[in-house]
């Protein structure tokens, strides 16, 4: 929604001060004293009352779902016009701080044969009027970092269920805020991870299910996207990303990779996340890329980063498992996700896509995963593989929205919901209050407060 830097609130002093653009360059000095994490003084963080269901949340049925947009840049516009193409849905207001985003995607709804949305077009918080104003069953976010809590906290305030872009937070009292609100309000709150419904991705879980690789006890995942010129162009969200930079040192984007391991180790579901360690090597490449990119004098090379170009960090689990989550944007190299799942039984690894089982593949040679497409393919994937393609990412977005308005139409609980969207965020700031503190063992909240223990584990729907 706002494409203007942002600087992350709630340090030793109020970074929005310098969220202007003409700041980043010039504010470099100013925000070198400004480096302290969020995490630090959200770490104690108290849950206020509220208590998790026995039970998988889960609303009443709707035959249709009205949906109001917040954010219709190059995400938001996926979204929307996956949403436009799947049965039941009604895309009746849209909020955008550039009248013409909204307006593109007024007319994507009269050319799909709905009304005109209700466009909200007043500036950065005019979610909120949406919200209050709006007869609405979701509020879908696309929009920067920082407006993700707002938003959602704003929908379900007024009676609305609450989707978001990854990641959900990055603080833990933000992680805590949503949990506490979805409970409150009985209200959804989802944070949209797409890769859970990738090709691959939906093949291993699976065959986790079907036991192939006998108990998973390892899992390695990441988000190792070379971002430098997108974090240096002079519009989108290179804006806010850089800004992050500057003041974060940690693994700022986790769910990625994470997200698919979470649900083959059945986290909230048998098991969860206990306690992380995580480190942060140097920080240069965004440095060295602005040297090499812009002129002697210009603000870009005056600029001061903390973010170290590689951040790892270690998982364990309530139940011993072990997960690594590796963090690189800064520096140049092919794009990865890593993508491993491993157990008794055998493994996969990505990027490329390949598999070793026990007592069927040769002695330590892989196997190509498309030698178990025809006996693995997620049931959803075979069904529903092309929809959406030529979007985005292709057919694991269009996945995300179907299965979302699917659970809202039929009244089940969602495959993501709020304690899963607290988890996997609360890597970010755990991890910067991990780096920041030596590299020491940080203990994960326990946002379900051991319900953990009972909920049963995702199963493998169909279309």
């Amino acid at each position: 929604m706002s494409e203007t830097p942002e600087i992350p609130s709630g340090t030793a002093m109020d970074r929005r001060a310098v969220l202007r653009l003409g700041a980043i360059g010039a504010g470099a000095a100013f925000l070198a004293g400004c480096r302290e994490s969020d995490a630090t003084t959200a770490a104690a963080t108290i849950p206020s009352g509220t208590q998790a269901p026995e039970q998988p949340f889960a609303s009443a049925p709707m035959d249709r779902v009205r949906v109001g947009f917040v954010g219709v840049g190059g995400m938001g516009s996926v979204h929307v016009q996956n949403l436009l193409d799947i049965e039941g849905v009604e895309l009746r207001a849209v909020c955008d701080i550039r009248p013409g985003h909204a307006e593109r995607a007024r007319d994507w709804a009269v050319e799909a044969g709905q009304d005109a949305p209700t466009l909200y077009t007043r500036g950065e918080t005019d979610f909120e009027r949406m919200c209050g104003e709006e007869d609405l069953d979701l509020v879908y976010n696309a929009t920067p970092w920082r407006w993700h809590v707002p938003i959602c906290v704003a929908a379900m305030e007024n009676g609305k269920h609450a989707a978001t872009e990854v990641p959900a937070a990055y603080t833990l009292e933000d992680c805590w805020r949503l949990v506490e609100t979805a409970e409150a309000q009985s209200k959804h709150c989802v944070m949209m991870e797409n890769v859970n419904y990738g090709r691959s991705e939906m093949m291993v879980f699976h065959m986790v299910r079907q036991g192939v690789f006998g108990e998973i006890l390892h899992g390695e995942g990441a988000y190792l996207h070379d971002l430098r010129s997108i974090k240096f162009a002079p519009d989108g969200e290179g804006l806010w990303r850089r800004a992050h930079s500057m003041v974060r040192n940690g693994n700022l984007y986790p769910t990625h990779g994470l997200g698919p391991i979470a649900n083959c180790m059945d986290i909230n579901r048998g098991d969860r996340f206990e306690t992380i360690v995580s480190m942060s090597g140097p920080s240069r490449g965004l440095q060295e890329y602005a040297r090499a990119n812009f002129a002697d004098g210009s603000s870009q090379r005056s600029e001061e980063f903390v973010l170290g170009d590689v951040n790892v960090s270690l998982i364990k689990t309530a139940n011993g498992r072990t997960i690594y989550v590796s963090h690189d944007t800064n520096l140049p190299r092919p794009y990865s996700r890593i993508h491993l799942v491993q157990g008794t039984g055998g493994l996969f690894q990505g990027y490329p896509d390949r598999v070793y089982v026990e007592g069927r593949s040769q002695g330590h040679r892989w196997d190509e995963m498309s030698d178990y497409l025809d006996e693995f393919e997620h049931p959803l994937w075979r069904e529903m593989a092309g929809a959406g393609s030529g979007r985005g990412h292709g057919s694991m977005d269009y996945l995300e929205d179907y299965r979302l308005i699917r659970c809202l139409r039929e009244g089940l609980p969602t495959d993501m919901n709020v304690y899963d969207a607290a988890a996997l965020s609360a890597v970010c700031a755990l991890s910067e209050t991990s780096v920041g503190e030596g590299s020491r063992p940080v203990e994960f909240p326990d946002f379900t407060r051991g319900r953990w223990q009972t909920w049963p584990q995702l199963g493998v729907v169909t279309a």
